[in-house]
């Protein structure tokens, strides 16, 4: 059976590679016009340059109401000309009522409560992979690279436009100089466009080529733009040097830093890139959500620095890779701690040694990092990724006393010990993509250390294959790992994932299996909570495709898992859920599901390891949450949710809310509030192992979560951001007990409470100014504190009067980025 499953998606390969991709129904072309001249950018669109341009109109709806004829007064014109610096496109948007177009101020790459005009450009035509450029009504930016349907708005280009209201509607005029996008070299060439239209007060998006919602994706509805002769890709050289100060205060003492730096992208060819960035500095990233980790599994966190999250979709195929590994806490794999000696008594020699560390660096220097992308006329993506980190090391202070006929001497040595190595993490992807809506993909993540430590290499190979007509798809991969210890002795480890599904029009269905045998490992350089465990599952959805009379659209889905060791074969447990989600012609948006879980074991949780056999037996549980969400269109806009745990049989019971609330005063000044609060009494789990007893606690668990968030928009190009999160967490232990042979509990009356109390505070006031194109000045400032002690007992106003009295740490930066255009300054040097 597993021969037949594993076979399946190569025989899809082969009858795909023999098949058409899925055509467009009379898709619509135009022409292209060469320009002598170029328009001036200022939205007012009286340069000859458009004179004699082919006009493109006759849009339709996208969406709520898919594939009808927009009306009249709503009617959008684009026009698209070049010449050999640029592609010039401008856009006339008809509206009745001008002086009502929304046009709340957002910062780059932001959405606000704004119209916008958004272009799609694929000069390969391949259907998978366009550019997508966007300006809103106020004039403000954004822009993405997208791969397979998936929008990446870290990509950034460094392009020029401009907005204009007039007494018809507005309108748009755009430049993109060719260095923002890649094409071939080629006499004369066709690319794909599409271009949108988002109408905020009508809730309508509309497009020029319909995007048919029942099949494909959206990027698979391109129309072509033919004419585009003799442009040559320009030399793709963009530098942008830096230079950074930081100041940190902590409980008295202060320390100063700075650095200078640059980032570089650099077109090695027409199709592939090269990004560098040289002695990174991440001074101004946002912090962690950091909350109470009790679980057996670390706390992942979502990546924050710009080089790790703008153009990494080759990166991230198949799951392997997690970059904040890069630069993160150190593995320190021999347990420098548990090593330190601390004699009670003097030994034989009349000495006693006691070690201490002094500092232990919390987390690892990146030294630099470059990474290769592209993808070629025929499908083909690469991807190379490397980066290296610098030794990091502890400091221990040993104090060694002698007695001397009982004089007591005291000598005191300071030493280094490697926590991590010199390490370099690498990453190579070859990725074929084909037929407008299938792709085949291989991936290789290397983890090399210097000296003793552990080494890592995982390989995957990772499929989504559809049929001609994007009905049928099959999707999976196959992994595996390979972790070298400090002597360089292989373990070796699997996984595979295979689904067969089937999307279009109003069903969804899929149904597949998955394994990880318990050695695989990817962990060095990706995440992976579990492993050691199998699944069959399967999923169903049904979905509208038109609005009706009070909906503008809703959805239902069922999904069910059956769960198995995959060591012993053993039956862990079984999960499904009913959902549905809908929006009303009023625009609020509601939904909710119900999910249930059988009494499962749980191998993970006594940190025994899986092959043990020692696993906890988890209560039967069944939940029910919700949501609701208001018109984001309305001053006042409200998202709240709640949730309801219930176990079968056991004691323990969850239940929480949150509450969003954000209220836009002005276009320019708009402040958020969110409190989320979830209750676990009686929740159980590990704390310790005392010889051959591993001790369980039941506890009540709150965790009470208060976030502001604000923006002043100065302009389009300068605000002033807050973001504040203050966290608080408590565990109160209402009784300690041992783990048995069958996976349940009984009472340990001797294990002595330790209750926990968290707290996280931070506080970012950022102002951000771009002050010429792709150039920009960050001031930013930080207060932090953290407290971790056992008063579970206090009360809010108790903990926050004791927080307070915790030190704070106080972070000021400036950073100075400017960008450097090779073709702007070539003729000075």
């Amino acid at each position: 059976m597993f021969k037949k499953i594993f076979i399946l998606p190569f025989f899809m390969v082969l009858i795909s590679f023999l098949t058409s991709a899925q055509n467009v129904k009379n898709r619509k072309t135009a022409t292209t016009t060469r320009i002598e001249k170029a328009p001036k950018i200022d939205g007012l669109l009286n340069d000859d340059a458009w004179k004699n341009a082919e006009e493109l109109t006759n849009f339709v709806i996208f969406r709520p109401e898919n594939g009808v004829a927009v009306k009249d007064e709503y009617q959008t014109t684009v026009k698209v000309v070049y010449d050999n610096e640029a592609v010039y496109i401008s856009a006339i948007m008809l509206d009745p009522d001008p002086e009502n177009i929304p046009q709340e101020f957002a910062v780059r790459d932001n959405f606000s409560q704004a119209d916008f005009f958004l272009v799609t450009i694929n000069p390969n035509d391949d259907g998978q992979n366009p550019f997508e450029f966007v300006v809103q009504s106020t004039g403000n930016q954004a822009d993405s690279k997208v791969s397979n349907g998936n929008e990446d708005f870290n990509w950034s280009a460094v392009w020029d436009s401009a907005t204009k209201i007039t007494d018809k509607g507005w309108q748009v005029e755009i430049k993109l100089p060719y260095r923002t996008i890649r094409f071939a070299n080629r006499p004369v060439q066709s690319w794909g466009f599409n271009f949108h239209r988002r109408l905020e007060l009508l809730n309508e998006q509309h497009t020029w080529t319909h995007i048919d919602n029942a099949v494909g994706r959206w990027t698979q509805y391109d129309g072509l733009i033919e004419g585009f002769r003799d442009i040559k890709p320009t030399t793709r050289l963009n530098l942008y040097p830096y230079a950074a100060a930081t100041s940190i205060s902590y409980d008295g003492s202060t320390t100063y830093d700075y650095s200078l730096g640059m980032d570089i992208k650099y077109g090695l060819s027409e199709n592939f890139t090269l990004d560098a960035t040289l002695i990174p500095d991440f001074s101004q990233v946002g912090f962690d959500d950091v909350e109470l980790n009790l679980s057996p599994f670390e706390q992942q966190f979502t990546e924050q620095r710009q080089f790790f999250t703008e153009g990494t979709e080759l990166f991230n195929i198949a799951n392997l890779f997690y970059s904040r590994r890069i630069g993160g806490p150190a593995i320190d794999q021999f347990n420098v701690a548990s090593t330190l000696r601390n004699d009670e008594n003097f030994d034989a020699n009349n000495k006693k040694v006691n070690e201490e560390i002094t500092d232990y660096p919390n987390k690892t220097t990146m030294l630099n990092a470059v990474k290769i992308s592209g993808r070629t006329k025929n499908g083909l993506g690469i991807g190379f990724f490397n980066a290296i980190t610098q030794n990091t090391e502890a400091t221990i202070k040993t104090t060694t006393a002698t007695n001397n006929n009982g004089t007591i001497t005291e000598e005191t040595t300071i030493r280094k010990e490697v926590i991590d190595p010199f390490t370099n993490f690498n990453i190579l992807v070859l990725d074929q993509q084909f037929n407008q809506n299938s792709t085949v993909s291989l991936i290789n993540t290397n983890v090399t250390r210097d000296g003793r430590f552990r080494d890592a290499n995982v390989t995957a190979l990772d499929w989504h294959i559809e049929t001609k007509d994007s009905k049928y798809n099959v999707d999976g991969s196959f992994k595996m790992s390979n972790i070298f210890d400090d002597v360089k002795n292989p373990n070796t480890g699997y996984t595979f994932d295979n689904s067969f599904g089937y999307n279009f029009g109003h069903y969804s269905w899929e149904i597949g299996y998955n394994f990880e045998n318990k050695d695989f490992n990817p962990n060095d350089l990706g995440i992976l909570f579990t492993n050691d465990q199998q699944t069959i599952y399967g999923s169903a959805g049904w979905q509208t495709l038109q609005p009706t009379k009070n909906f503008n659209r809703y959805r239902f889905n069922f999904y069910n898992q059956v769960n198995f060791q995959h060591f012993s074969g053993a039956f862990t447990g079984y999960n499904a859920g009913l959902g549905a989600s809908a929006q009303t012609r009023e625009r609020l948006t509601f939904g909710g599901n119900l999910n249930y879980s059988s009494e499962n074991r749980d191998y993970f949780e006594p940190r025994q390891g899986t092959t043990s056999g020692v696993y906890f037996l988890r209560p039967e549980r069944t939940n029910v949450n919700a949501w609701i969400s208001t018109n984001s269109q309305k001053k006042l806009e409200i998202n709240a949710n709640a949730y309801y745990n219930y176990f079968t049989n056991h004691p323990q019971e969850g239940y929480g809310f949150g509450i969003s609330p954000r209220y836009r005063f002005t276009n320019q000044f708009s402040l958020g509030y969110s409190l989320n609060y979830r209750i676990n009494n009686n929740d159980q789990g590990y704390v310790d192992q005392l010889n051959n007893n591993i001790i369980f606690g039941q506890r009540d668990r709150k965790d009470i979560t208060n976030s502001v968030n604000g923006k002043y928009s100065f302009s389009t190009n300068s605000s002033l951001s807050l973001s504040f999160r203050y966290y608080w967490s408590t565990a109160t232990y209402n009784d300690f007990l041992n783990l048995n042979s069958d996976g349940s509990l009984t009472q340990n009356p001797t294990y002595p409470t330790d209750d926990v109390n968290f707290n996280s505070w931070n506080l970012d006031l950022n102002y951000f100014w771009q002050f010429a194109p792709g150039s920009q000045l960050i001031v930013f400032y930080r207060n932090s504190i953290f407290d971790f002690n056992d008063n579970s007992g206090l009360n809010f106003g108790e903990n926050l009067e004791n927080l307070f009295n915790q030190p704070n740490q106080h972070t000021f930066s400036v950073r100075f980025v400017y960008f450097i255009d090779y073709n702007a300054i070539k003729n000075i040097f």
